[in-house]
């Protein structure tokens, strides 16, 4: 048997999600749907992420996303496909601002 399709998927998340505990549930959330990638603020308020993995997974972690964690307020989500060839890390991690 086939493992699943895996596909990457870029975010950039705006609202109020810095300073909310934004990346922090997303890494909690990635790990719990076995999402490989990062996420991290970004200087201009959003929070842009990388997730890789099974499509289910990674889709249920877009869907998260657009709710984000109880005090984020999402008010635009951009997913889009990352082009190929992306190299996730092995796990989901918090990155530094750019």
């Amino acid at each position: 048997m086939n493992p699943p399709a895996a596909i990457t998927r870029h975010l950039v998340v705006r609202g109020l999600v810095q300073g909310v505990g934004y990346r922090w549930s997303m890494v909690q959330a990635a790990r719990r749907l076995g999402v490989r990638g990062w996420v991290r603020n970004r200087r201009d308020g959003s929070v842009e992420a990388l997730a890789s993995g099974p499509a289910a997974a990674v889709e249920a972690l877009v869907a998260w996303a657009r709710r984000g964690p109880d005090g984020a307020r999402v008010d635009a989500l951009d997913a889009a496909e990352a082009p190929a060839p992306v190299e996730a890390p092995p796990d989901f991690a918090q990155r530094e601002t750019v």
